[in-house]
């Protein structure tokens, strides 16, 4: 199979953003310039990341990543990007666990010089399993592993939920905390509703999701537990690998409290998706990898808690990317890319198993 066009993310031009950020540099650290700078292009479609290198012989650390709130010009995947936000989460982390979090520069909270807030990190080293084309494709460096290696990589990758979970104090997090009324899952899925509502003010509304939200209300989890601080993006596609080893985890900006299982049933149905999608296009995939079953033994080893209600949960990753999915489409058709069919819920690259999981026949 051969990729198809990437959807837009931007209107930026990334030799002008270079102008400007060796024109910021030098505020910072005088004489300094930005070279080498470069875009990545496997993942990521919401905040802009920049990587370059610091030309000058005091520069703190010459390899850096920048995260840039999403291009406003561009149909942003969400409605705010608050970048002290995750600065302040980043930090956080660093401080109060041992995750391999990269160390943060530089926050600019005035959009003047880049067009929008930005912050500065460490830049890691290393290899990230591909969003495009998925690591479930034959090809990739993941896919092309071993059963051992891709066994370590997946139970260190659930090693750092349980430790971010366990490590951090939930309390020291409270700047993550929603708003809204109830406990942090209430307000987690309200937040949700609210998305999904700007999602699709003026368009045409989704069935299938609408259907998934009162879904969620039969499955309501009789006690959520206490709450966490959530990595909020946990896969796989977000961490940097040392060969089979996590060295960086990266992209906060969905970081809140919740419940554990918020973060375990992204981790399930991120994978699930990429691996039903290969499955979709007549590849094997990896069907052993990352199964559900074994990322809930592990974590309850790790932890000593118990996942419960992941039929709840995995559901609710499903419909939280499905609504992602239908912005993302929608900005295709803002710039042409696509055009509306006479259903829209099959904009939704996972309906089929959006639908099952609603239907409670996912996982039979």
């Amino acid at each position: 199979m051969t990729a198809a066009p990437r959807p837009r993310t931007t209107t930026r031009d990334p030799d002008e953003l270079a102008r400007r950020l060796t024109d910021w540099l030098d505020t910072r650290l005088p004489g300094a310039k930005a070279a080498g700078v470069s875009v990545p292009t496997s993942n990521g479609m919401s905040s802009e990341t920049l990587l370059f290198d610091i030309e000058h012989p005091q520069a703190p650390v010459r390899a850096c990543a920048l995260r840039l709130a999403a291009d406003p010009a561009a149909y942003t995947v969400f409605p705010e990007y608050d970048m002290p936000r995750q600065y302040r989460t980043m930090r956080l982390v660093a401080d109060r666990s041992d995750l391999p979090v990269p160390k943060v520069q530089w926050l600019e909270e005035d959009p003047g010089p880049l067009g929008a807030p930005f912050f500065v990190m460490e830049r890691v080293e290393g290899r990230v399993p591909p969003d495009v084309m998925p690591y479930t494709y034959e090809g990739n460096w993941l896919h092309a592993a071993g059963d051992a290696e891709r066994a370590h990589l997946e139970a260190a990758t659930i090693g750092l939920l349980a430790r971010l979970h366990d490590q951090v104090p939930a309390q020291e997090a409270h700047f993550l905390t929603l708003p809204g009324d109830g406990d942090a899952l209430r307000r987690h899925v309200a937040a949700q509703r609210a998305y999904y509502a700007w999602v699709v003010d003026g368009l045409a509304r989704s069935p299938l999701i609408e259907d998934a939200f009162d879904r969620l209300e039969e499955l309501w989890p009789r006690d959520p537990g206490t709450p966490v601080l959530n990595w909020g993006d946990a896969r796989l596609g977000n961490v940097v690998y040392d060969g089979f080893e996590p060295a960086a985890v990266l992209d906060w900006e969905m970081a809140a409290l919740a419940p554990r299982e918020v973060d375990l049933g992204w981790t399930v149905y991120l994978h699930r998706f990429f691996q039903d999608l290969t499955v979709a296009f007549g590849q094997r995939g990896l069907p052993d990898f990352l199964r559900r079953d074994r990322i809930e033994a592990r974590y309850a080893e790790l932890t000593g808690h118990t996942p419960r209600d992941m039929d709840f949960y995995t559901l609710y990753a499903a419909l939280r990317h499905a609504v992602v999915m239908l912005r993302i489409a929608y900005r295709q058709v803002h710039f042409g890319e696509v055009a509306v069919p006479a259903d829209p819920d099959t904009l939704i690259l996972h309906h089929g198993s959006l639908r099952a999981m609603v239907q409670g026949s996912y996982w039979d």
